[in-house]
Parts: C-alpha cells; sequence; structure tokens
C-alpha cells in the first residue's frame, strides 16, 4: 500500500505507557477540502448521487451519519482555524480567508469588510499542541491555510505538530498538483511516474502517502493525525485517465476534446465525479491500514479497534468557478462562500471504540465540536481558562444518538443555538445566520438596494417526537413577514451571541459614490502626529459620535509577509491615541461612528498593485521589521 518512502520530520517522539494502563486512543480527522453534502453517495435524498464513494458510505455504517453536520464557517480558513483552535470564527475575528489587510472599499460599494485576521495566532493552545502534551504523536499531512498565504508563519510546525507533509520542496497538494493539461497529463503505470497509477487504476497520491508513513512509524503510541487533503478543490480534473472515461459514460457525456471549460449543468462534470472517487479511494486506504495493521499497544487487535475517525469537509461544495461548472449542492441553496445550506452544511461521519454502528442522527453538530469531542476521548481534561465553543459530542456518541439534550457546551447547558458570521461579500454578500431547531434565520446586512429583505426566515424541518422531517431545505419559503416575532426574537439572540464574541460587523462606506443616510454626519479626521511607536490623530465629529476607533499597522510591508494587524485606540476629547509594537512600520487610523460608517486616515487602497500598495498609502511609523 505505501508506495513511496518519504524524509519526514520527528517521526519517532516516544512515549512510555505503564503495562497496566489502558491505552489511549489515536485520534484521525480527515478534512476534505469543498466537498458538498450531496457528493457522497450515503448522503443521497433526493436525485441519486452519480459518484460512487464505497468508502465513504462503509465508514458512514460503521459509525454515526450526521444529517445535519455543519462547516463553523461558509469558506475554507476560517473553518480550519476554528476546528484546531476550539474558537468560532467570529470570536477569533478570522471569517474568511487571507486577512490581514486594512479596511478598504472601492466608492461603488455600500458596505465595507471589517479588518479580520489573517492567520491563527502562533501562542493558540491548539488540538495538536495540548494532544502532543499528553503523549500523543502529532502529524499533518495535506493542506494548512491557517496563515496568510499557504505557506506563511505560523505553521503546522509551529502549531504543535511533531510532523508535517506541507512545506515547500514537499509535494503538499499531492494528485492536486496542477496538471498543465488535463487530457494529456494522466498518471501512468511507469515505475518513474511520481503518481503512478495503483491496481486498481487510481494515481498514488504523496499526501495520502504521507499520512500512511506517520501511522506506520508511530504505530506504537498514541497518534493524532490531522489529514488534509487538497481535494476536491480546483483546479477540477482527474489525473486517471480510465476513471475520467468511466465517469463520461456514466453522464452520458462524450469525452471532453477541449481541456478548457465544463458549462454542462448539475451534477455532470466528469472530472469532478473522478476526482470524489479518488478522493474516496484514498479514505479508503487510510481504514484498510488501520484494519490491517497490528496494535503494538494492545496485543490481539488492530488499530482501528482503537481509533477514532473523523470525517468532514471544510465548508459546502463549490458549485462553479469561472467557466467551470462544478456540482450542484441542490436541494440546497448556494454554496461555498455562502452561509446559506448549501455552503455550511456537509458530510459529517464519525466512527470509533463504543460508537455504535450504522447508525444516523438529526442532532445538530459542526466542526467547533472536534476539539472538545476529542479531549473527551482522550481522557484529557479542558485547560483551564481555554475558551471552547464547540460541544463535546462523545455522550451522544456512545448513548441515544437522537437525543440532542446529550449535546452540551462548555458551561454544561444544551446546545440550543449554532451561529456562522460572514461579513463579506461573495455569493451572498454579507450575511450573519442563526439555526435554532427547526428555523434558521438569515440577517443581511447590504439592504440599500432592496434586492434583500433585513430578515429572512426559514423552517428547514419539522421535529415530532424527536425525529427531524424535512420541510424546507431550499431556504425558498421566507416565513420573516408571517412569523415577525419569531424572527426579532431570533435576531435579537443572533445580536447577543455575536456581541458576546466582539465579532466585527460589516461598515458603511463613507467613501461610496451613493447616497446613503446619515453619510453627511461622518467625522473628518483633521491631521495626526507620530512620537516613536505611538500614533495619534485629531478628528472632528460632524453629527454623528464616534464609538470606535482602532489603528491598523503592518510588518514586513511590500513584502510577501506582509500581514497588517488591528489595535484599540483610546479616544479622550476628540483625539485618538494608540501605542503599536516596535515592528509595525506603517499605519491606518479607523474611525467608526455611531451609525456604524468607517473612515480611514488615510484613505485605505481597496485594490492595492505594484504601484499603489497598501503601505504606499499608510502613515509612516519608522519600526523595523522583525527578521
Amino acid at each position: 500500500m505505501i508506495k513511496h518512502t518519504l524524509a519526514v520530520l520527528g517521526l519517532g517522539i516516544g512515549l512510555a505507557i505503564p503495562a497496566h494502563a489502558a491505552p489511549a486512543p489515536n485520534i484521525v480527522l480527515m478534512l476534505v477540502d469543498d466537498l458538498g453534502w450531496q457528493d457522497v453517495k450515503c448522503y443521497d435524498i433526493d436525485e441519486p448521487s452519480p459518484m460512487e464513494t464505497p468508502h465513504l458510505d462503509a465508514l458512514a455504517k460503521r459509525g454515526v451519519l450526521f444529517r445535519d453536520g455543519y462547516s463553523a464557517a461558509p469558506t475554507c480558513s476560517p473553518s480550519r482555524c476554528a476546528i484546531m483552535s476550539g474558537n468560532h470564527p467570529a470570536r477569533a475575528q478570522k471569517t474568511h480567508v487571507v486577512g490581514g489587510e486594512p479596511p478598504g472599499a472601492p466608492i461603488n460599494a455600500t458596505l465595507v469588510t471589517p479588518w479580520y485576521s489573517g492567520r491563527m495566532p502562533e501562542n493558540e493552545l491548539t488540538l495538536a499542541k495540548i494532544l502532543r502534551q499528553h503523549g500523543y504523536a502529532t502529524g499533518h499531512t495535506g493542506k494548512w491555510h491557517m496563515a496568510k498565504d499557504h505557506y506563511s508563519f505560523p505553521g503546522p510546525l509551529d502549531q504543535g505538530f511533531d510532523f508535517t507533509s506541507h512545506r515547500i520542496g514537499f509535494d503538499a497538494r499531492g494528485v492536486q498538483s496542477g496538471m498543465k493539461n488535463r487530457l494529456q497529463d494522466f498518471a501512468t503505470d511507469q515505475p518513474d511516474d511520481p503518481y503512478r497509477l495503483d491496481a486498481e487504476g487510481f494515481p498514488t497520491d504523496p499526501v495520502t502517502t504521507a499520512a500512511l508513513e506517520f501511522m506506520e512509524t508511530n504505530k506504537a503510541k498514541p497518534f493524532f493525525l490531522y489529514y488534509a487533503t487538497w481535494l476536491v478543490h480546483t483546479p477540477i480534473y482527474s489525473r486517471s485517465k480510465p476513471l475520467l472515461e468511466k465517469y463520461c459514460k456514466k453522464l452520458g457525456v462524450d469525452f471532453p476534446t477541449d481541456p478548457g471549460e465544463w458549462t454542462l449543468e448539475g451534477q455532470k462534470n466528469p472530472y469532478y465525479c473522478a476526482m470524489v472517487e479518488t478522493l474516496d479511494h484514498y479514505v479508503g486506504q487510510l481504514v484498510e491500514f488501520l484494519e490491517t495493521t497490528d496494535d503494538p499497544r494492545n496485543p490481539g487487535h488492530k488499530l482501528i479497534d482503537n481509533t477514532y475517525i473523523f470525517f468532514t469537509s471544510d465548508n459546502g461544495g463549490m458549485e462553479g468557478s469561472y467557466n467551470e461548472v462544478i456540482t450542484d449542492n441542490a436541494p440546497l441553496d448556494k454554496g461555498k462562500m455562502s452561509p446559506k445550506e448549501g455552503g455550511v452544511r456537509v458530510p459529517f461521519l464519525v466512527a470509533g471504540p463504543g460508537i455504535p454502528a450504522g447508525k444516523e442522527s438529526d442532532v445538530l453538530v459542526n466542526g467547533l465540536d472536534f476539539y472538545p469531542t476529542i479531549l473527551s476521548m482522550s481522557g484529557i481534561a479542558k485547560p483551564d481558562g481555554k475558551n471552547l465553543d464547540g460541544a463535546d459530542l462523545l455522550p451522544l456518541l456512545t448513548g441515544a444518538v437522537g437525543d440532542p439534550s446529550l449535546v452540551r457546551d462548555q458551561h454544561g447547558k444544551p446546545r440550543a443555538e449554532m451561529v456562522w458570521h460572514y461579513p463579506h461579500g461573495g455569493s451572498t454578500s454579507f450575511q450573519s445566520t442563526i439555526r435554532t431547531g427547526d428555523f434558521k434565520l438569515i440577517r443581511n446586512y447590504e439592504t440599500q438596494s432592496g434586492t434583500v429583505p433585513p430578515l429572512e426566515l426559514y423552517r428547514l424541518t419539522e421535529t415530532k417526537n424527536g425525529k427531524a422531517a424535512r420541510v424546507d431545505f431550499e431556504e425558498a419559503n421566507n416565513l420573516a413577514g408571517e412569523m415577525p416575532e419569531k424572527a426579532a426574537a431570533l435576531n435579537a439572540r443572533l445580536t447577543e451571541i455575536l456581541g458576546e464574541m466582539k465579532a466585527s460587523l460589516p461598515y458603511w462606506n463613507s467613501e461610496c459614490k451613493f447616497a446613503l443616510p446619515n453619510k453627511e454626519k461622518v467625522p473628518t479626521v483633521t491631521g495626526h502626529k507620530v512620537d516613536g511607536h505611538t500614533v495619534t490623530a485629531t478628528f472632528q465629529e460632524n453629527g454623528a459620535r464616534v464609538v470606535r476607533a482602532d489603528v491598523i499597522y503592518a510588518i514586513h510591508p511590500g513584502e510577501k509577509t506582509e500581514e497588517w494587524f488591528r489595535a484599540s485606540g483610546t479616544i479622550d476629547n476628540g483625539a485618538v491615541k494608540a501605542t503599536l509594537p516596535p515592528e509595525a512600520t506603517h499605519a491606518y487610523i479607523n474611525l467608526v461612528d455611531e451609525n456604524n460608517f468607517l473612515v480611514s486616515h488615510p484613505k485605505s487602497v481597496p485594490a492595492p498593485d505594484k504601484n499603489n500598495t497598501y503601505a504606499n498609502a499608510a502613515i509612516p511609523l519608522g519600526g523595523v521589521p522583525n527578521p
């Protein structure tokens, strides 16, 4: 099964376990990229999915399949950071990919995305760090994307992993490393082909090979494997020509002659279908290794007998990109980058010792639950002072899997709701949402255009006698007008939760060329001065009170690692003051008035280029960047 030997870092960390002690369980967390809820065969609810996923279907039968499983966010980075940190994206100020830039918007935009972090903090007590503290070997293979870009600091080795495949010089994307031509550069069965086809016709994947090597090397210890494959993210292609031919025949479409666009709507993309089955094959390889490998810590047993397996996606399916129709999340609305159901409802499977086989559950769960659940499975107490926004699922998994009262938050209370916060533009722009029981409320922030209502209320299900019957998964019937009190109550609760997390809301754009209510009242910055690392700005109020002041400062300006951070300023008698770290080199003053308008000084650059960068437009500070 393991076809390549990898040079790995730190795979031989020792752990002494008393002979009389019960062995700590292994943890395998499989997080895939952009896999839709309807792309996995065992999740079919309407039309059958054309994608064949026998190994995922078998994994579902091994444990519990959650019908109401969600990601913590509708995009990649915040979901990954939430899983690894246990902090909700809104609390962590990490609500989208990239980040770490000064807020700004073009003059034709009414809203401004608030500042959000480009990274998970270096000092975060991650799931990997705490497991390593308790004797686990920790390994990561595949995608990271919890920093400014894929290889920015802090990386996996900075965040608690002994080993990572994700480093420059390693084929971190595996089979997702770019094919120059998706109709020519197929894998072969030749020995020197790095993606050599196996006996079943699937290409060898360095990411999966690294995961297998990590488990093999560390099987004498409890191990935590975070398997974060790049599949099924764009670019969309299959390295296996026979598999592509199979799906062309199955879908009833001609084998492509043009490697460019694919515009046939629905689940009709043979490249994507082949990718999903390829992913399924790699899941099968990992499970097969656990099933067939003796457990040195538990004589007479295989590793699978003492391993918990989690499988989910970082967000909902990506339905399309540029000239490519990828998949269809129907009956769910929208997809990746939307807090509607198609963007956050994901496959969610859990199996392991003590978990009943072949069960399904309608209980609400999400990726934030992994951290507390894995601590519970490992017998590790939650560290004092550590915030965990998810819930421990172990009582549910080992008890009555349909009983939501078994899912309790960090304060011991049954979890009553879930919240998503996406203060960004996209396929659905600027929304926060809350789901409580059968209902889901969507709050729209961009209401000036009149194209969307301020509130949308949907009844997704109707629960009777503990069983949820489908009502409006499609989010097609807005009940806010019919049930105004219900909508108002959920909106108030959403405000309360976002307030407790200190979530950043989108701002009105004071530079917008269109008329907006109260725009004429925005404050004016009248001047600034720099004294060492202290920045002071004076302002004049023009009818609206200044309620918040931030200083957005940079380190490494103009470099690939350029990142902007936020510091709170103190407001006193028409002035704002903030003292910044010595490495700060440039800054912007951001004022927010009582009507939630943002005023940036100097005016930030909404779309920087090589000639007009954030730093060029900012206040110079003279700091010295960290090496």
